[in-house]
């Protein structure tokens, strides 16, 4: 391990607090080390390994897909994308995806489509509300858009409106849209770095009220709570809303990096030639993988077996929370995204993550102090119960 650490010292820029191990393969929904250590993977590359790692359907096409062609020029059709697309389209809402590589992308494409929008037809509306704690990426664009506190620097800014709110206060979103007239409303259903923190139901539909009404678009960034994580496709659907633009990414490529944009009617033609574009995506792979995703999610039970997998999870931290009050506060999120907000200090739940990393479980932090738990949907009961055990003995020791 002292010698990958050291070597990644040397010779990768310093951008990430990075835990002290270096990963040689992965099975399941298990991570194996270089040392041969085993760890329970509840942080699926940052929501990214919907299904774990290996699963049969992805692999199965990464050997079909991998063998016929990897790569492509936008100037030819793609048929893994054009398929992809259509699933996509046909699941969420009426429209046109645009392809690009991460949620980053995702983000900047929505930026630039809803100024194209403005401009032509925005009758005089401007920027863009977004909500405090929020995150929506760290590329220019996107970071103007993100509310973490030391993510939003003294970077050049482009010249883009940005109107912040304070999360489920619909009397505060009212008045901002009325005193500033912004053109879109941009919201994660549940504010992932943020905290875990979901966005009510009646604040979502009271959203897409205003965008309605007032001619303003709706945009839902599903970056990191869509592709089956949330026990839906896109974590929207459970309050029945029809937003005007979806971002996404992470699971949609099963695992290699793909993101975009799904684009209603009001949008969906106003990209023409040469406006906006990427090198490598859609990739052929990362389509066809995702492909694979969505037939394990939509046709062989995927979600439904997620939802059940999620609910005996959901069942055992309940459980905790009240075996454990003066350790465990809220517990919030939906399906396979949860962050368990604890009475810990900071330093006390960085050394709880490392605690558990040395016990075989890989958990991520957010805000400081709220566990931030993003499973495979794929996560069996005794997995579930290895983890449930794990924190007690933890939060035991480090309440007791």
């Amino acid at each position: 391990m002292t010698q990958w650490h050291a070597r990644d010292q040397q010779y990768l820029m310093n951008t990430y607090n990075r835990l002290p191990i270096a990963i040689s393969h992965a099975r399941g929904n298990t991570l194996y080390d270089t040392e041969g250590n085993e760890y329970l993977d509840l942080f699926t590359g940052l929501a990214v390994n919907v299904l774990g790692h290996t699963h049969p359907a992805v692999m199965e096409e990464l050997n079909r897909q991998g063998g016929s062609f990897l790569h492509i020029s936008n100037k030819f059709l793609n048929p893994p994308a054009i398929r992809l697309a259509e699933r996509l389209v046909k699941h969420s809402i009426d429209g046109k995806v645009f392809f690009g590589n991460s949620g980053a992308e995702a983000t900047e494409s929505a930026i630039k489509l809803v100024h194209k929008w403005t401009q032509e037809q925005g009758e005089g509306k401007r920027g863009f509300v977004v909500m405090k704690k929020s995150f929506h990426g760290r590329t220019l664009g996107a970071v103007r858009l993100t509310r973490q506190p030391g993510v939003y620097q003294d970077y050049p800014q482009p010249d883009l409106p940005v109107f912040e709110v304070e999360p489920n206060q619909p009397e505060e979103l009212r008045r901002v849209c009325e005193q500033e007239n912004p053109a879109a409303i941009l919201a994660e259903p549940i504010l992932g770095s943020g905290g875990v923190q979901p966005l009510d139901t009646s604040y979502l539909q009271e959203m897409a009220r205003l965008c309605r009404e007032q001619g303003r678009l709706l945009l839902m960034d599903e970056i990191q709570t869509g592709i089956g994580r949330t026990g839906t496709l896109f974590a929207y659907q459970h309050a029945g809303l029809q937003p005007d633009l979806i971002l996404f990414a992470k699971g949609v490529g099963g695992g290699l990096p793909l993101g975009g944009i799904i684009a209603g009617r009001k949008l969906a033609d106003l990209f023409h030639p040469g406006d906006h574009g990427t090198t490598f995506a859609p990739s052929p792979l990362s389509a066809a993988l995702g492909n694979a995703v969505l037939d394990v999610l939509l046709e062989q039970g995927g979600l439904e077996e997620g939802q059940k997998n999620a609910d005996y999870l959901w069942n055992h931290l309940r459980r905790l929370q009240k075996y454990l009050p003066d350790a465990i506060g809220e517990i919030r999120g939906r399906g396979m995204m949860i962050g368990i907000d604890t009475f810990l200090t900071p330093a006390q739940a960085k050394q709880l993550q490392l605690d558990l990393l040395q016990d075989g479980v890989l958990v991520d932090i957010a805000q400081q102090t709220v566990i931030r738990l993003l499973p495979p949907l794929t996560l069996t009961p005794d997995e579930s119960d290895r983890f449930a055990d794990r924190l007690e003995r933890r939060l035991k020791q480090t309440f007791s």
